[in-house]
């Protein structure tokens, strides 16, 4: 059971990503060096929140301090890419071939957002993925037998909620919209802190609000790229 254990947590986790990466990303080089980069101001961010709860040792014991301050550095380096990003425009559209990643803002935030969450969910799940191989898995000896798909699943909404999020915050600081920026924050550190409740194994009191907050984001950021009641319509008919 570990390799079909192994594959299905894989493709619930990573199925829609990839599918997005091929099909939105893969066929454009400047799309792809954007997702790396962003994928690295993650990590620069996760080491930062690192370097400070190593520094601050009375607080090392306390969960909820490490999450808020990962989700601010998060917060700070998703900002930092925005800025380079719209002061690099013009150099992108100079070498990409393709002219509507500049014509059209909301690609460099989808490809940066979702560049965020795959390295989000990457680092969540990678010590898990290793050991749902064997020889054995969760659920033995007290173990709940339902953490390892909950952990897919909620890093499947993580990786999404990043790719909106991205969308949402740059058109924020395009059109100064401080709502918009205080949603992302204030939903970004929501759904990071409730996760806490899984180390009593109330995963449906997690996944629960956290897959309305995806819906509810994905609406937004559906609305603010553009989007519209018709456009929606016409995208289900596939006219």
């Amino acid at each position: 059971m570990t390799l079909p254990e192994f594959f299905g947590c894989s493709f619930i986790a990573f199925g829609t990503p990839f599918a997005m990466f091929v099909f939105t990303i893969a066929n454009d080089s400047i799309r792809i060096i954007i997702l790396i980069a962003a994928a690295f101001f993650w990590l620069l961010s996760l080491l930062s929140s690192a370097l400070l709860w190593f520094a601050i040792v009375p607080l090392r014991e306390y969960l909820w301090f490490g999450v808020i301050f990962s989700v601010l550095f998060q917060e700070g380096f998703r900002y930092i890419i925005y800025r380079i990003l719209r002061r690099t425009e013009q150099g992108l559209q100079a070498v990409s071939e393709n002219p509507s990643i500049i014509e059209n803002k909301h690609i460099l935030a989808y490809v940066s957002g979702l560049g965020f969450g795959i390295i989000s969910g990457m680092f969540s799940m990678v010590n898990l993925l290793a050991d749902m191989s064997g020889p054995a898995t969760m659920g033995l000896k007290g173990g709940s037998e339902v953490f390892l798909i909950t952990s897919a699943t909620q890093a499947l909404a993580m990786i999404l909620l990043h790719t909106f999020w991205s969308i949402i915050f740059f058109n924020a600081f395009d059109v100064n919209n401080y709502m918009h920026i205080a949603y992302v924050v204030g939903t970004h550190l929501f759904v990071s802190l409730i996760t806490l409740l899984n180390v009593h194994e109330m995963y449906l009191a997690t996944l629960l609000p956290n897959y309305i907050i995806l819906l509810a984001t994905a609406a937004l950021a559906f609305k603010v790229a553009g989007g519209s009641k018709t456009s929606f319509l016409r995208f289900v008919k596939c006219q």
